[in-house]
């Protein structure tokens, strides 16, 4: 590569030196598409995607950290290539789904990173099944306030892509997910088009907005004496550059959370794993170590 030259980027960028199985279990009866990669007799980690996303915003990651763990990365329950069935989608819901995604893959208990909703979903699990969770990494998490025009911002451009699911519409999604133009690549943009141009995707993505309703976001929204319960330990990434709402619930989940930690990372959003995977990646594995 010659000096200044951009390097080249894709989902096969990332996944070329990594071994790795795609496939589809049953979750709890949800035919639930996921990705392996790593020794499956190592300590589970378990990646979960942010709202209406797909195991692939992990591809920046699989690579080294399936040199350490046995790494599972499902498609949440309405989400990517996973059933849809027809009814509102819940926090109850994806942790539900996600217990019932570890007693298909044989995991008693797992470490969780977290995105956006994920993150939302990991705390929950941690809240809630605190057997089932060893360690915590979150991203952009939520689940502690509901921020009207976050709400709106996430409905409008989520419901316009799915009804016009035209490269324009999906590409402007990652706007708001990633702070570099030029790591909202073609592939991320082509996979999401794909997942959004499916006949079962249009009554989904109502399922999965619901929780941008502000009574439906108030009941499903983890009370701060919840958040001080949680015991995994946990690492906090904090994004200055992301929008408000996501960044001063990083802020006050760092208070919260008797055993956290945070890192701060600018130029990034929502995606801070896949948009400087050199930065996060072995800050990430120390921490699942135990080595920070």
């Amino acid at each position: 590569m010659s000096e200044g030259e951009t390097p080249y980027r894709s989902i096969w960028t990332h996944m070329l030196r990594t071994s790795f199985t795609q496939g589809w279990v049953d979750a709890g009866g949800i035919n639930t598409r996921f990705v392996q990669a790593g020794d499956p007799n190592a300590p589970a980690l378990i990646m979960l995607p942010g709202t209406a996303s797909s195991w692939e915003c992990f591809a920046a990651n699989l690579e080294s950290h399936s040199k350490h763990f046995n790494c599972l990365a499902p498609d949440f329950i309405g989400c990517g290539f996973t059933d849809k069935p027809d009814h509102d989608y819940e926090i109850a819901d994806y942790v539900g789904h996600l217990l019932a995604f570890m007693k298909a893959m044989n995991v008693e208990k797992a470490s969780m990173i977290g995105v956006s909703l994920g993150a939302w979903v990991a705390a929950r699990a941690a809240v809630d099944h605190p057997e089932k969770v060893d360690k915590l990494i979150l991203l952009a998490p939520s689940g502690m306030i509901s921020h009207a025009k976050t709400m709106n911002r996430i409905r409008g451009a989520r419901t316009k892509a799915v009804d016009d699911p035209s490269w324009e519409n999906v590409e402007t999604i990652f706007s708001t997910l990633m702070y570099a133009p030029e790591n909202r690549i073609p592939d991320l943009v082509a996979i999401r088009q794909t997942i959004y141009r499916q006949p079962e995707m249009k009554a989904a993505m109502n399922h999965i907005l619901c929780l941008q309703d502000p009574d439906v976001r108030a009941r499903n929204n983890i009370a701060e004496d919840e958040w001080k319960s949680i015991q995994a330990p946990t690492l906090i990434y904090v994004a200055p550059d992301d929008s408000e709402a996501f960044y001063n619930t990083a802020l006050r989940a760092k208070d919260l959370i008797p055993n956290a930690q945070s890192v701060e990372m600018y130029g990034v959003k929502h995606w801070p794993h896949f948009e400087k995977p050199d930065e996060f990646n072995p800050v990430s594995i120390d921490f699942l170590l135990g080595n920070s």
